[in-house]
């Protein structure tokens, strides 16, 4: 278990008001799975998982409760959108449990503007 970034919980309270400590973890088995499953992602998430949770674009919703979508738009050589699934540790959770990254990968440009068009928007970077 890794301490990757710091949650900023003024920035996640759209999702819950509820959350208990301000530490994100990133779990050997998902960073196993981030490497299986997103190959090309991996170096990404070496460089911008932190951002992407700390200072994310847009929160939208998620298919889970107490979790968030977090966005982030890189701009490298051509612009690099970044998703990043959080879940978020609550009072009801065990109280040793953190927030904790589930998945990092790219999307498309494509599937960035569905997802927010499609998805609601909760928290949008001023």
């Amino acid at each position: 278990m890794n301490i990757i970034a710091k949650l900023h919980k003024a920035i996640y309270n759209c999702v819950t008001e509820d959350i208990i400590t301000d530490d994100v973890i990133l779990t050997n088995e998902r960073l196993q799975h981030i490497k299986q499953r997103h190959p090309d992602d991996y170096m990404l998430y070496l460089e911008y998982i932190k951002t992407t949770v700390e200072e994310p674009d847009y929160i939208i919703e998620a298919n889970k409760p107490n979790s968030a979508v977090a966005l982030k738009d890189i701009l490298i050589d051509d612009n690099i959108h970044l998703k990043a699934v959080v879940r978020l540790a609550t009072s009801t959770d065990n109280p040793e449990y953190k927030n904790s990254v589930i998945t990092f990968q790219t999307i498309r440009e494509k599937e960035w503007k569905r997802l927010l068009k499609n998805k609601a928007i909760l928290y949008k970077k001023k």
